[in-house]
């Protein structure tokens, strides 16, 4: 009888210290998860920056009232423009680079960006591997939203898995935000870029 009253205790301050400790881990992860998020890091607007499968260089950022690398404007609109150089560090010719940037703070109506081949004017074009571009961002905003003398723009990375989860096929995966980049932004005349 003893031996199973000592066995009955034995389980009650396991059970007990289980519980104590479940509680512990959880009040824990709620007050960290309580804490406020990291803003991301600055990212310098003159170097390259790399962002999983692209490696990115803003090179300037500018507001111009009139047809931009083969997008028209309709009437009363007016394009925020931001010019990058683009190298593809993947092994096939990709044009997955719509998400790479994105202005912060400022109304888009569409916030998927026309992107042109600066060189020609190409829309959406497949960059090849190894290759760097130049490549235009065009966000057309209404004639009279305001565009800040300094915007940042969100710089999104993705990570390389050799074996995703469903299929075990390698890709770029998880997008997450790598850091803002702080830009001039210029306001071109009507008549020019």
């Amino acid at each position: 009888m003893f031996k199973t009253a000592r066995s009955k205790f034995q389980t009650w301050i396991t059970a007990g210290a289980g519980t104590i400790a479940a509680l512990l881990v959880a009040g824990l992860m709620g007050a960290f998860g309580a804490l406020p998020a990291h803003a991301p890091p600055q990212l310098p607007p003159d170097a390259a920056i790399d962002a999983g499968r692209w490696r990115v260089q803003p090179a300037r950022a500018y507001v111009s009232r009139a047809k931009v690398y083969g997008v028209a404007l309709k009437p009363g609109q007016k394009a925020l423009v931001l010019e990058a150089d683009l190298t593809n560090r993947t092994a096939q010719s990709d044009k997955a680079y719509f998400n790479v940037f994105k202005p912060d703070g400022i109304d888009l109506p569409d916030s998927t960006p026309m992107i042109a081949l600066a060189r020609d004017s190409t829309l959406t074009p497949e960059l090849h591997p190894g290759m760097t571009e130049r490549m235009a961002y065009v966000w057309p905003l209404a004639g009279n939203a305001a565009v800040p003398a300094n915007l940042s723009f969100g710089v999104t990375a993705e990570i390389f898995k050799p074996h995703d989860n469903l299929y075990g096929t390698p890709g770029w995966f998880n997008s997450y935000r790598l850091g803002t980049v702080t830009m001039p932004v210029a306001d071109l005349p009507e008549s020019g870029s």
